[in-house]
């Protein structure tokens, strides 16, 4: 098997795991690939050959910005939940376009759960391991959850008077 190959095989075993944004695979191709003796194949560069390896990616339908986005904005939705800024954020780290960003929170077909809907859903859920907790700690710790999720305080203030006591949260 030769190295062209071995590189190919291993970005099908990282895009194994979850989805990948283009600029992902192309950090992990460029960690791997100094491993290699150039040239590689028919290639002078270390590059010529990424760019290579992420063209056949592309042709197979492996690296898809626009389905790696929408899929990266339901987990973060629903499987790990998240405000939509910080996800957002997240995005743009892994490469991926503000434009196309903005293009699929504004499609209409797209469902993006509000941050409040969110918010309201983890503290619910997050609520119970405070019962414990002296009120003014559990509702200090459930601001701090929430803040660390990228929820703004507007958000937080009006999730914590709904699953808080009224005299808790002053």
């Amino acid at each position: 098997m030769d190295n062209f190959t071995k590189l190919l095989n291993k970005s099908f075993r990282f895009l194994s795991y979850r989805p990948r944004s283009e600029k992902e695979v192309v950090e992990y191709l460029k960690k791997k690939i100094s491993n290699f003796q150039f040239p590689i194949s028919n290639f002078k560069t270390a590059e010529e050959i990424i760019d290579s390896i992420i063209e056949k990616l592309k042709e197979q339908k492996f690296i898809d910005d626009t389905e790696f986005a929408k899929w990266w904005i339901e987990q973060r939705s629903k499987v790990k939940p998240k405000a939509i800024k910080f996800i957002i954020f997240e995005l743009k780290q892994k490469g991926i376009a503000k434009e196309l960003i903005d293009e699929i929170l504004n499609d209409k077909e797209f469902e993006v759960i509000s941050d409040f809907d969110k918010a309201l859903e983890l503290a619910k859920k997050r609520i119970k391991r405070y019962e414990k907790e002296e009120p003014k700690k559990a509702y200090e710790k459930m601001v701090r959850f929430l803040a660390s999720k990228g929820f703004e305080w507007e958000i937080i203030k009006k999730v914590i008077d709904q699953t808080f006591p009224k005299r808790y949260n002053t």
